[in-house]
């Protein structure tokens, strides 16, 4: 995929020389850029790669970059960074097509492989309607108490605000949160969050 390009869109510049230095050393063909509308000034003429963007940019977020680049028709995959803070945000952006997106701070190989994957995605239908189907089958053993609390983590709630919600304590939340993230096997929030979302959790 030699011509294929990872699109780098970050206001803050020591994150744009940043990714853009690992991507070069993994052989990946990056362009980057200080903001949402920078980018969308030449996104309707590319065909090949992906997009990396912050959530969090002055003007237009990453969020409304996403509902932008559907009016476009540009088909292009996007994965998106995040903070702890916006996680709803990146659960809209995901509901509205978002691929991926990855939780601060991250590893460099948790970036690496999402944009592989992102890359790889017209010839991966097969595997991801295989790993859907894997986590069905996952959440599937969660206990009614447990899937209301994953209700509550999706919506980027806090543990003491779930617990009011559903009438017990924010231990026992934090039981059950701990009993999904077992359960699911994932590693982090964004990984929990992105396996609900690809189930058609809800």
């Amino acid at each position: 995929m030699s011509d294929a390009v990872v699109h780098l869109i970050d206001d803050d510049e020591a994150i744009r020389v940043s990714l853009g230095f690992l991507l070069e050393m993994n052989d990946l063909p990056s362009q980057t850029y200080a903001s949402a509308g920078e980018f969308l000034e030449v996104a309707g003429t590319l065909e090949r790669g992906c997009i990396v963007t912050d959530v969090r940019m002055p003007e237009m977020n990453g969020l409304e970059l996403v509902k932008r680049l559907k009016e476009m028709n540009v088909a292009l995959p996007v994965i998106m960074i995040t903070g702890h803070g916006d996680v709803p945000m990146a659960v809209e952006a995901m509901r509205a097509g978002v691929v991926d997106f990855i939780e601060k701070p991250f590893e460099d190989e948790t970036l690496l492989r999402s944009i592989q994957s992102a890359l790889n995605l017209g010839a991966e239908t097969g595997a991801q309607a295989q790993e859907r189907k894997h986590f069905e089958e996952m959440l599937a053993t969660l206990s009614g108490r447990e899937k209301d609390v994953l209700r509550g983590v999706i919506a980027g709630k806090m543990n003491k605000v779930i617990a009011y919600e559903l009438g017990i304590s924010p231990r026992t939340v934090e039981v059950y949160r701990a009993n999904v993230m077992s359960k699911t096997k994932a590693s982090g929030l964004s990984e929990l969050v992105r396996i609900a979302l690809l189930a058609g959790f809800s």
